[in-house]
C-alpha cells in the first residue's frame, strides 16, 4: 500500500514541472531499459542520438508518469517500470528509433520497452517495425524525385522537338549546299 506524504517536497515538485517541461518540447518518446549498460556506452549512444536531435535521459518512473499525466498523454505506465530511460525526439523519430535498435545490435543490454509516437502507444515491434520505415526528409526526397522526374521528361521532350527541327534544318541546308 502506498503512503502518500502529507507535504509536497520542494525537489519533487521542481523535478516533476522539469520534467514535463522537457516532455512538452517533443511529441514522440521511446522507453528503454538500460541496465547493464556502462557509463562508456550509455555516452556513446547519447552521442549518437545528439546527431539525431534526441535527448537519451534517464528519468524517475513516478517522477516521468506524474509528468505524463499533466501533459494529457496516453497511459505509458506499462513502460515505466524497472530502471528506464527516456528517448526524447523532436523530430524524425524513426531515425532516432532506427539509432536505438542499430545500438541494441552491438550492445544487446539495451532493451527497447515501447514507445509513445505522437498520441500512439507502440509496442518494442511496433517501435522497431517504425524503425524500418523511411524518414521524414527521404519520403519528401521521394516525392520531390518523382515530381521532378516529370517535369523532366517534359522538358527532354520539348527540348527533343527544337533540337529535331534543327537537325532537319540543319540537313536540308547541307542537301542544298552539295545539290
Amino acid at each position: 500500500m502506498a503512503i502518500l506524504a502529507k507535504k509536497e517536497q520542494e525537489y519533487k515538485v521542481k523535478a516533476i514541472n522539469e520534467l514535463k517541461t522537457t516532455f512538452e518540447s517533443a511529441q514522440d518518446f521511446i522507453f528503454a531499459d538500460y541496465r547493464g549498460l556502462t557509463v562508456d556506452q550509455i555516452t556513446n549512444l547519447r552521442r549518437q542520438l545528439q546527431t539525431k536531435n534526441a535527448v537519451f535521459k534517464v528519468v524517475k518512473n513516478n517522477f516521468a508518469r506524474i509528468a505524463f499525466e499533466r501533459l494529457s498523454a496516453p497511459d505509458v505506465s506499462a513502460y515505466l517500470l524497472g530502471p528506464t530511460a527516456v528517448t526524447i525526439a523532436t523530430r524524425d523519430s524513426n531515425e532516432v528509433a532506427k539509432t536505438l535498435f542499430d545500438f541494441t545490435k552491438s550492445t544487446p543490454r539495451l532493451k527497447i520497452k515501447g514507445g509513445l509516437v505522437g498520441n500512439a502507444i507502440y509496442t518494442s515491434e511496433q517501435v522497431e517495425a517504425f524503425s524500418k520505415l523511411p524518414g521524414k526528409l527521404q519520403l519528401v526526397s521521394m516525392l520531390m524525385s518523382c515530381m521532378n522526374g516529370s517535369v523532366r521528361n517534359l522538358a527532354g521532350a520539348l527540348n527533343d522537338v527544337n533540337a529535331r527541327l534543327v537537325r532537319t534544318v540543319k540537313a536540308v541546308a547541307d542537301k542544298k549546299a552539295i545539290g
